[in-house]
């Protein structure tokens, strides 16, 4: 029977090396798995990280494996491009971090083995991801295993699957469940015993024959049921000959229908079900992307406690351990390849492996419906014909490789509703920042209103949208400002113009988490994107958070909004409370300041500021407590201080009347000096037919409610440089411009 012998431990590990070591290093450092080397400097801004080579070894004795015919090498994930060396002997290559791949060591096996594993996550193109908001963390940062088997086994070689495969047809209160198996080296001697049980472990059904495709009925099918029940069942298949059991795999599945209509969204099981939920990137402070199970299941626990009905994968494929939560906590899931950002003419092959690697190893979980085909791929612009050709031979693959499921994209707001690249995939969702990357949060809800409108029959949906919020507080939150009280305010208008929305098949909030991409330098902290509703090491649930429990929880709670902002200069302070009680009454030292009703979970009072203020909110049997303290003057400690910025917004001069770099780009082109000036400083940066394209009506839409400062910072992020003397020399420009 088939062996799993987990190699984790004492690893050596060098960046240092440039070239594969024929025996044991003994200057390396020793590390176990799972491990990144990007775990600090892929956190910490600048864009410095260390992409390059890496090499891990390892000495094994053979004697240490169990007797077999067979010895396969199981990788879990290697990021991004890895290769396999047996005793100096070159006998393997992948392209792609995120999934499982297995190498056949047999032949390579002496009594004393080394084993190396060289990994690459250097720049390229031809392997995704390349251009990104996250970090591309490099390193063995999954389980790495040694499979022991006969030589009839189950399939280990075809794009690292399980060698099973169940599909269950449910038909009125019957399933058809069909499986088939995938056996390498099978003999005429040998048969295949199927077994399917139910939850609580009790056969259902069994048989025993030659073939490698079977089917059975299941009546009285216990559907899985989403958050509600998610019923799984196991199916079991045992390769045996004579009587000896030579080989055996097993998947969980559960019975469910679904569809998503234009109209109504997402529709489990023949009834409504909103797909209400978030986006997940898999890494951690200090930690990266090398996560342990217990790391896995706290984010499920927390995405539970939020309500979400569904999870987006993103940009990759995620840790089986995940998906297997997914599947027994009833998360609908998005999963997707990381075809990101920029398309790669040489990368066509990479996003059809990847693909055939997502589709392969997680065709069992009953939790995933749509293969995600690409994220914001029209980044550079409109699509071209090898971008298109691209996303046509995914599609077609995925409908090929799998008839139960969806495809759908991930579109830009740049992108037109009329490119054809929208007509390509089953379903659509478009990332929006209207509110926090220009325009405002108004603009989220009709943008959507005119797409259901004009393209009635495309099931669309909304597959993020958030804003950044840091420790940064104010009473008179403002796009841009990084606070906590904007993050709330930005979900509170998006949970009632999206939720509101019956006809949008999902909605994905970016992101649950912040996360790590060491290219950003904003926010205050720099190497992350903040846009989570809870911190980057789990330990703080931010006021948004809440928000979304209001509407998505039913466990009962009541949340007082804004405990890290104590200190306030206003006589009479704003409080909002969330709770997804009906009533709300909030005390002031012990005095009723009044109860509250919403429709929308959603509570605000003024609250007298005077001396120090104990809150006291009650919702039923839910209580909640947070305290205030008047201040005389604003609390330096809670404004945006930019951390190693060229520039910070209280470093510019700002004359009563003239405009600075801290007025909003719309209101300095409601000048014609400003307009002049901004258009000259457009063509020096980017050139003139950039600058005429920043002008056009859609881009000031978007940019409008940038202040100047922020646009410029923004724009550093891409790899535009502009010296502290420039923005300082255009200040003083500015300033002799009158409002």
């Amino acid at each position: 029977m088939r062996q799993i012998l987990n190699f984790n431990t004492k690893w050596a590990f060098s960046k240092e090396a440039d070239s594969v070591p024929v025996h044991m290093p003994e200057r390396w450092y020793w590390v176990n798995l799972p491990h990144t080397w990007n775990a600090i400097d892929g956190q910490d801004g600048g864009n410095d990280l260390y992409r390059g080579t890496a090499f891990y070894a390892k000495e094994l004795e053979k004697s240490e494996f169990p007797e077999a015919d067979l010895y396969y090498l199981e990788l879990c994930g290697a990021n991004s491009s890895a290769s396999v060396y047996v005793n100096g002997r070159k006998l393997a290559s992948h392209d792609g971090g995120y999934s499982t791949w297995r190498v056949n060591i047999t032949d390579a096996l002496k009594a004393k083995n080394l084993i190396v594993i060289e990994v690459d996550n250097s720049v390229n193109d031809t392997v995704y991801p390349q251009h990104a908001d996250f970090t591309f963390y490099g390193g063995l940062y999954r389980n790495v295993n040694i499979l022991a088997v006969s030589s009839s086994h189950f399939d280990l070689d075809y794009f690292g699957g399980p060698g099973i495969q169940v599909t269950p047809e449910v038909t009125g209160t019957s399933a058809n469940v069909n499986v088939e198996v995938f056996v390498t080296n099978k003999t005429d001697a040998q048969q295949i015993r199927y077994t399917i049980k139910d939850a609580e472990g009790n056969v259902v059904v069994e048989t025993t024959c030659a073939d490698t495709a079977v089917s059975f009925t299941l009546e009285n099918v216990h559907l899985w049921n989403g958050r509600k029940d998610p019923y799984l069942y196991t199916a079991e298949a045992v390769l045996e000959e004579n009587g000896t059991d030579l080989d055996n795999v097993s998947a969980r599945f559960g019975c469910r229908t679904f569809r998503i209509d234009p109209e109504n969204g997402f529709i489990l099981n023949g009834k409504e079900y909103p797909l209400r939920g978030v986006s997940r990137h898999q890494d951690r402070w200090g930690i990266g992307n090398a996560l342990l199970p217990e790391h896995h299941e706290e984010d499920m626990d927390l995405i539970c406690e939020l309500g979400a009905t569904t999870i987006r994968l993103a940009h990759y494929q995620h840790d089986q351990y995940f998906y297997d939560l997914c599947d027994e906590r009833g998360m609908v899931v998005w999963a997707e390849i990381p075809y990101i950002s920029t398309h790669m003419p040489k990368g066509r092959e990479n996003t059809i492996s990847q693909m055939k690697e997502l589709i392969v190893q997680n065709y069992n979980h009953p939790s995933i419906v749509v293969w995600g085909l690409s994220n914001e791929i029209t980044m550079g612009g409109e699509s071209d014909e090898d971008l298109l050709e691209n996303h046509r031979i995914l599609n077609d693959l995925v409908h090929e490789m799998d008839k139960t499921r969806l495809t759908t994209i991930a579109c830009l707001s740049t992108c037109s509703i009329d490119d054809p690249y929208i007509q390509i995939p089953d379903v659509v969702s478009y990332n929006h920042y209207f509110g926090w990357y220009g325009g405002n949060t108004s603009m989220n809800g009709p943008w959507f209103d005119n797409f259901h409108e004009r393209h009635p029959n495309i099931p669309i949906g909304c597959s993020e949208y958030g804003c950044e919020a840091l420790n940064w507080h104010t009473s008179n939150p403002d796009q841009g400002d990084y606070t906590e009280e904007y993050q709330a305010y930005y979900h509170e208008e998006l949970i009632k113009q999206l939720y509101t929305r019956k006809y949008l098949w999902a909605t994905h909030v970016w992101n649950m988490f912040d996360f790590g991409a060491d290219s950003r330098n904003e926010g205050g902290e720099n190497g992350q994107n903040h846009k989570g509703l809870i911190t980057f090491d789990r330990k703080y649930k931010k006021d948004s958070f809440y928000a979304y429990k209001a509407w998505l929880s039913e466990d009962p709670f009541v949340h007082i909004c804004g405990k890290r902002y104590v200190d306030r200069v206003e006589d009479v302070t704003k409080v909002t409370v969330y709770s997804n009680q009906p009533e709300v009454e909030l005390f002031a030292n012990g005095v009723s300041l009044g109860k509250q009703t919403s429709p929308e979970h959603f509570f605000y009072f003024e609250v007298p500021n005077n001396g120090g203020t104990t809150l006291t909110a009650i919702a039923g049997e839910c209580k909640d407590e947070s305290f205030l303290r008047k201040v005389e003057v604003f609390n330096e400690d809670y404004r945006l201080k930019e951390k190693g910025a060229i520039l910070n917004w209280f470093d510019i001069t700002a004359p009563e009347g003239y405009l600075s770099l801290n007025d909003k780009l719309e209101d300095i082109l409601k000048t014609e000096g400003g307009k002049a000036l901004f258009a000259a400083m457009m063509e020096q940066m980017a050139g003139g037919q950039q600058a005429a394209s920043m002008l056009n009506e859609a881009t000031m839409q978007m940019l409008g409610s940038f202040t100047l400062l922020r646009m410029i910072s923004m724009a550093g992020m891409t790899g535009l440089t502009v010296t502290k003397e420039q923005l300082l020399a255009l200040n003083e420009q500015l300033n002799q411009i009158k409002k």
